[in-house]
């Protein structure tokens, strides 16, 4: 790449914005996910509602597993658009596009600018973070934080006469992360920054972190909510949420599947592709330059392909990257609990060191073709190949497992995969990078576009509660039986049962109040000789189960009924 001229940084402009576009592209057209989003836009809503902003609450009940900042900054947005999911997701669409600005300032803070403008494009360019930006409040934002901690530490690194205002706003940045999502975000930022000292062999600098000035901003921030609840409550909501919500669930199997330690690498590949080969690449590149310059430190002659630019390219401006990637990995890696959004605060870091090794191998036209030929071919093989999956799996899939859009992404991908294959070959570096970032933001444009709308036929919820508050009475019980759908209590406005047990469904239908229940429907039919007689079925629809086995087996799509024991329920199929 040349850096004096001012065309390659256009170009990757142009790409940056095409990548960053679809996270605000129908933000209100589709319907509340019910695993997560349901439960950060409703609380923020009940707080308006009730004008309490200190007590969160979800279907009208205590909700104290994580601290507030998330529902303030959601209610927020809801005082200033009204209340409704465009608003909301509006609010973690922001909360992304900070997140890939400060991946743009990480990478060129570190490397230069061209890395930066990499690695956001990198991190924007990205189906999973795309994802995760439309549904997830609380993580987005908590490595929204997190990210904006170590971009300040690595200033205040990098310009020391301004360390100090820097520190102050990286302990500012800290005590949010805590009011986002708790401890977590002070324990693993100074773990980080620990680490690295250690590794740089300058641990006796920690001395000149501040640290009581940082407890002190962090104090301020968080223990005025903390205070206020113990006002109300004592120890007992504060204590259930630091011991219960936190430190339990690290060192017990409270819910969930048991993962092994390494359930995180296979989630980084899937998560971060197309970009996890570089990654993978970037970081034995990393480990090889390490033992190289050992081995010079030791006086000893280096090996011929250690003195390879890239081989020999190891230094300390990576070295904080890689040590907040290690830790906040190995240290979800032995959590009794695990799930993949833990990680996330890693997403914005790996994609700066991406963004680094890519920009020195499209800058370096010598000595370093095969540290890209075999991660950009085997990248583009992988595109290629899952596009054809794709394609594949559609022309056997029955109809109803189509989706809008689904074809155009399986050629989109196969396309990409294969022209990348041609560049990467040729030794066209930066237009293989330019071609694998645009097939995916292609991808992501459709997946918005059409598929995501179309999807909505296979997400009932809101199409039930709009039967229910047709004809449910003040005094009717709503809710589900083994069917987690939070979001009714969103669209509803009103407190919804939540029964997993048949004898509380069965005791519920009894007792002379009119009912309107979500469930499967085969729970359904393994209920339906014990329901009162005149429970009736007034919807039937069908739910989208993603599995392949499901699709390749051309299973029928589970469907999804809502029954009422109200009078005059006709049946609406």
């Amino acid at each position: 790449m040349d850096t004096s001229s001012h065309r390659p940084r256009l170009v990757l402009l142009a790409v940056l914005a095409l990548a960053i576009a679809p996270y605000f592209i129908g933000l209100g057209a589709s319907s509340l996910w019910d695993s997560n989003e349901a439960f950060y836009a409703e609380s923020p809503r009940e707080m308006i509602e009730s004008g309490d902003y200190i007590n969160p609450s979800f279907n009208y009940q205590p909700r104290f597993n994580k601290p507030p900042l998330s529902y303030w900054v959601v209610a927020g947005f809801y005082k200033l658009f009204g209340v409704s999911e465009w608003a909301e997701r509006l609010s973690i669409a922001l909360g992304a596009l900070i997140l890939i600005a400060l991946t743009f300032a990480l990478g060129r803070a570190v490397f230069s600018v061209e890395a930066g403008l990499l690695a956001a494009i990198a991190l924007a360019a990205n189906p999973r973070v795309l994802m995760f930006s439309r549904r997830i409040f609380i993580d987005v934002y908590l490595a929204m934080f997190m990210g904006l901690s170590l971009l300040l530490f690595v200033l205040a690194e990098r310009q020391p006469r301004r360390r100090r205002l820097w520190l102050a706003l990286m302990y500012a940045s800290v005590g949010l992360g805590v009011m986002t999502k708790g401890p977590v975000a002070a324990v693993l930022a100074g773990a980080a920054f620990f680490v690295y000292l250690l590794a740089t062999r300058s641990a006796s600098r920690i001395r000149e972190m501040m640290l009581p000035v940082g407890v002190l901003i962090i104090a301020i921030i968080v223990l005025p909510w903390y205070a206020a609840v113990y006002g109300q409550h004592g120890w007992s909501y504060i204590e259930s949420f630091l011991v219960g919500d936190n430190l339990s669930r690290y060192t017990q199997p409270v819910w969930g599947p048991r993962r092994s330690v390494l359930f995180y690498l296979p989630v980084l590949a899937g998560d971060l592709f197309p970009w996890s080969v570089f990654l993978f690449a970037a970081c034995l590149s990393a480990l090889r330059g390490f033992i190289a310059r050992r081995r010079l430190r030791a006086n000893e002659t280096p090996r011929a392909d250690d003195r390879m630019s890239m081989e020999g390219s190891y230094d300390e401006r990576g070295a904080i990257l890689w040590a907040w990637v290690a830790v906040i990995v190995v240290f979800f890696s032995f959590s009794s609990n695990k799930e993949d959004l833990y990680i996330l605060p890693v997403y914005p870091v790996a994609s700066a060191l991406v963004g680094g090794f890519v920009g020195r191998l499209v800058s370096e036209s010598t000595g370093t073709r095969r540290w890209f030929l075999w991660p950009g071919g085997i990248t583009g093989a992988a595109l290629a190949v899952l596009g054809g999956g794709v394609l594949y799996v559609l022309k056997e899939a029955p109809s109803s497992y189509s989706l809008a859009g689904t074809t155009a992404i399986g050629m989109t991908v196969l396309a990409g995969g294969l022209v990348a294959m041609v560049a990467v070959v040729a030794n066209r570096r930066l237009a293989a990078v330019l071609v694998i970032a645009m097939s995916v933001a292609a991808l992501n444009w459709i997946l918005v576009g059409r598929t995501l709308p179309d999807f909505e036929r296979y997400k009932p919820v809101r199409e039930y509660c709009e039967i229910i508050r047709e004809r449910a009475g003040p005094d009717a019980m709503v809710g589900y039986y083994r069917f987690a759908s939070p979001s009714m209590v969103f669209y509803l406005r009103r407190p919804v049962f939540e029964y997993y047990r048949e004898e509380d469904l069965l005791a519920a239908m009894a007792s002379g109040r009119e009912v309107y229940c979500l469930m499967t429907a085969r729970d359904y039919a393994e209920l339906a000789q014990r329901l009162p007689r005149a429970a009736r079925v007034l919807a039937t629809r069908p739910v989208f189960q993603v599995k392949l086995g499901s699709i390749l087996d051309r299973a029928e799509l589970p469907q999804v009924v809502l029954i009422s024991n109200g009078s005059g329920a006709a049946a609406s199929q």
